[in-house]
């Protein structure tokens, strides 16, 4: 345990004024996200004897045009959002570096399929897949989850099959197949070290992109369905309503902008060098 902590303040040290800013908001996102819904419980319960109440002490962005909490309504849209991203580029990152491995080692007919498979994805847009699988769900999570990894695995893919192609024909690894050292020791030695800087920094920008994909189809009305929040659906619901209550439309976009920036300036340093 010591080790991980003195690990972690090393790394922390290690990082830019501009990367500790990043990661203090998107700290400060989180705990809004994990903490929102036990200060505001519902937020889906309506009362029109509040439409478009102006922000106060109890709720700081006031009430929406059906009287819901609009707090309430933001940190359960930024849980979901941030949830349902994290476990797209999760999968994306197991199946695409699987695929990418197996089809570097292997090669021949293996190697030929997967990136048949591969270019069929790429030569679809990448929010097209996702829109329409999401259009086929009816609003479902799964399938909006589905559709995003199915869109975001190509690249991890792709970059790692290039990469292991690399390794696999090196020296190192000519070595440890000649003393046959096994499957498991190549990938821990000699792959994962040096895909795990790759895949970090891919899997960054890959969880703004999923997020923005997300409120991308909920702002077409073709994403979560309503009543549950969602930071794009929530913005299309404000814009009637922007010139009475306009930190309705502005807040869900600030938290959009919040984590692209965050995310961005987590990684700027090490994708400059």
């Amino acid at each position: 345990m010591s080790a991980a902590v003195t690990s972690a303040r090393a790394r922390l040290r290690g990082l830019s004024l501009a990367q500790r800013g990043a990661l203090g908001l998107l700290m400060l996102l989180a705990v809004f996200a994990v903490a929102g819904p036990w200060v505001w419980p519902d937020p889906v319960a309506q009362d029109l004897s509040r439409f478009l109440e102006p922000p106060s002490l109890s709720e700081p962005l006031g009430r929406d045009h059906l009287g819901r909490s609009v707090a309430g309504r933001l940190a359960s849209a930024t849980r979901l959002s941030l949830l349902i991203a994290v476990a797209c580029v999760a999968t994306a990152i197991v199946a695409g570096m699987l695929a990418g491995i197996l089809a570097a080692w292997r090669g021949g007919l293996v190697d030929t399929v997967l990136h048949g498979l591969s270019e069929a994805f790429v030569a679809l847009p990448a929010l097209l897949i996702v829109l329409m699988v999401s259009a086929m769900s009816g609003g479902e999570l799964w399938t909006l989850y589905a559709g995003i990894a199915l869109a975001q695995w190509i690249e991890y893919f792709r970059v790692v099959r290039a990469r292991s192609a690399l390794l696999l024909s090196g020296p190192a690894v000519e070595a440890a197949t000649l003393l046959r050292l096994g499957p498991m020791h190549v990938l821990r030695r000699h792959l994962w070290p040096d895909l795990r800087p790759l895949l970090t920094t891919m899997a960054t920008f890959g969880i703004g992109t999923a997020v923005l994909a997300v409120s991308t189809l909920g702002f077409v009305g073709v994403g979560v369905a309503p009543p549950t929040p969602e930071l794009g659906q929530m913005i299309t619901e404000a814009f009637p309503f922007y010139h009475e209550a306009p930190w309705m439309s502005v807040a869900p976009a600030l938290v959009l902008v919040v984590v692209l920036v965050g995310l961005l300036g987590l990684r700027t340093k090490e994708s400059a060098s």
